[in-house]
């Protein structure tokens, strides 16, 4: 969704209706290269969200209010928010070049186990708190507690046309131990994902919600999935000057930022973020 014209956007960046806001994510796991991760639970500003705080198995919602992430201020509407600029750093170069997702989390299901393969039943009891159709949600598996590795899963979900029983593929999960590991990325290995978010069934392209998870073997461990809405994406080249994105002069369109949107990032480093930094800003007008 976009904002009616550049003069609507220009507007409002004269008469004020704009804010920038800078954060830092300090990241203490051992990441692995070429595996996408969550920099959601990473200290910084803003302050750590962990994906086991709320009862196993029972959907949780994220909002900006209750649970923080990047802050974008106070709700707007009726007017809407849109993101204009989105800036990125890293001081090291070990990890780049590096991809990275700004997405807006909506929903998740704690404590998923590794140990059991009958089906794990979803409290669906609350729903999705923005983008209630589920159009363009995703959803990822985070890992919470390690694993061996090399088990696979399959997701039963309401897809956003609110048709449910819908099944993923069965998805491999990496060996990766560091708590904030996107489970099922990796580099080159069959039944894994390339990329942060779980493949859907064909046809499907968003997510309402999860309905059950059944592992297809055992293994320890547990993980969660977490609903996101893809915002915006961008590359950290090098790490002799920030990388900054106009979504005006560089994307198809300003994306829509929800009241109470919790934003948070993705990355996927080609060396370790142990003991880094991924600094940035974003940029908001409303109008």
């Amino acid at each position: 969704m976009t904002a009616a014209t550049v003069r609507d956007i220009v507007d409002a960046e004269l008469t004020g209706q704009a804010r920038f806001t800078e954060f830092v994510k300090t990241v203490t796991q051992t990441t692995t290269a070429g595996v996408w991760y969550d920099l959601t639970g990473a200290a910084g500003n803003p302050r750590a969200k962990q994906w086991f705080d709320s009862a196993p198995l029972t959907a949780a919602q994220i909002r900006q209010s209750t649970d923080g992430g990047i802050f974008h201020g106070s709700a707007v509407s009726p007017a809407s928010k849109y993101l204009r600029m989105l800036r990125l750093a890293c001081a090291s170069a070990t990890p780049l070049p590096m991809p990275v997702i700004l997405c807006d989390a909506l929903l998740y299901y704690p404590t998923i186990e590794d140990g059991t393969t009958d089906p794990q039943v979803m409290d669906n009891s609350l729903a999705l708190p923005r983008y209630a159709d589920g159009a363009g949600v995703q959803m990822m598996a985070v890992t919470i507690a390690s694993r061996t590795g090399g088990q696979s899963f399959s997701v039963s979900y309401t897809n956003s046309n609110g048709v449910s029983g819908r099944t993923t593929p069965a998805v491999v999960q990496n060996a990766v131990g560091a708590p904030g590991t996107i489970t099922t990325s990796a580099r080159a290995t069959a039944g894994t994902s390339g990329g942060p978010f779980l493949p859907l069934q064909d046809g499907d392209s968003g997510v309402r919600s999860v309905e059950s998870v059944t592992m297809n073997g055992a293994d320890t461990g547990f993980f969660a999935i977490v609903l996101v809405k893809p915002i915006a994406q961008a590359l950290i080249r090098g790490n002799d000057a920030p990388y900054e994105k106009d979504l005006l002069l560089l994307g198809p369109e300003l994306e829509r930022v929800q009241d109470d949107a919790f934003l948070t990032l993705l990355a996927m480093p080609n060396g370790s973020l142990s003991g880094l930094s991924v600094r940035g800003a974003i940029r908001t007008i409303w109008s």
